[in-house]
């Protein structure tokens, strides 16, 4: 999955509006203009699509920890320069304040059932011996689950 992706999948999921994206990266300290918000949400084949680097997502996804949870006293954390999928599925789990038991449902409802030990083993240290890496089919699957609950399909008029 690209940045821009798990950007577009984030924004429709908890339907957030534009402006309310560019207050989100504030609460991070970082600064984006409107237009580079939209610009990352554009079609990767749009003319005006940019593609959106690890260290933008980074910092989004610190905003939306601050936004979701509250801000944390002190300064704010510094947006990685590099990004792992592992690394986003963290964050997420962190902003929603997710339990093993929620994120086990989750999949579970998406037709994709893990273990509480395959679970575990996508947030530990890459240098744990039982770290797995979080594959794209995983987060995507994840983030699909996360659009069924926050955004519940309207029912058919």
């Amino acid at each position: 999955m690209t940045n821009n992706d798990i950007f577009r999948r984030l924004r429709y999921a908890f339907d957030l509006k534009d402006t309310a994206i560019v207050t989100i990266f504030k609460l991070a300290d970082v600064d984006v203009s409107l237009e580079q918000v939209t610009a990352w949400l554009k079609k990767d084949d749009d003319e005006a699509f940019k593609s959106m680097r690890d260290k933008d997502l980074a910092g989004f996804l610190n905003g939306f920890i601050s936004h979701k949870r509250g801000k944390r006293e002190g300064p704010a954390p510094t947006p990685e320069p590099s990004l792992t999928n592992n690394q986003v599925f963290q964050k997420l789990r962190i902003a929603l304040n997710l339990q093993a038991e929620d994120i086990l449902a989750l999949f579970e409802s998406e037709g994709l059932p893990l273990s509480a030990h395959e679970l575990s083993a996508f947030f530990r240290k890459p240098s744990h011996k039982n770290y797995r890496e979080c594959k794209d089919q995983v987060l995507r699957t994840f983030l699909m689950g996360l659009q069924h609950q926050h955004r519940p399909a309207s029912p058919a008029s």
